[in-house]
């Protein structure tokens, strides 16, 4: 489930708000994202595959929140393990973390009617 969204690294591209299956987010008044309906999440992850600026935290269990201290995860360095470790974005091409899962782009896009 999406447990954090940090402002302070948003860039404010709503890239999160457009992937998202079940509108989980929405702009707030500074044209930043904001989790509006954090047990809507289905914990598919799109939003943290997608933030380049790694803004976002998605825990594992779907099926009840686990809040997360946002000081405790930037001193752990955790943001953006999810996107390494599928090999996605940036590390599409990294010979040690390449799979699959960067391919999925183009299935996503479609899925959301874009081309």
């Amino acid at each position: 489930m999406i447990e954090l969204l940090l402002s302070e690294r948003c860039d404010g591209c709503g890239t999160c708000v457009n992937v998202c299956p079940r509108d989980v987010f929405e702009l707030g008044p500074d044209a930043l994202p904001v989790i509006r309906r954090a047990s809507d999440c289905q914990t598919c992850f799109l939003c943290e595959l997608y933030c380049d600026r790694d803004a976002l935290f998605v825990h594992p269990d779907a099926q009840k929140a686990h809040p997360q201290d946002a000081a405790d995860i930037l001193a752990h360095q955790t943001l953006g393990d999810y996107r390494r470790d599928s090999g996605w974005g940036e590390w599409a091409e990294d010979p040690a973390l390449r799979n699959q899962h960067w391919r999925m782009g183009d299935v996503f896009r479609r899925a959301r009617g874009q081309t």
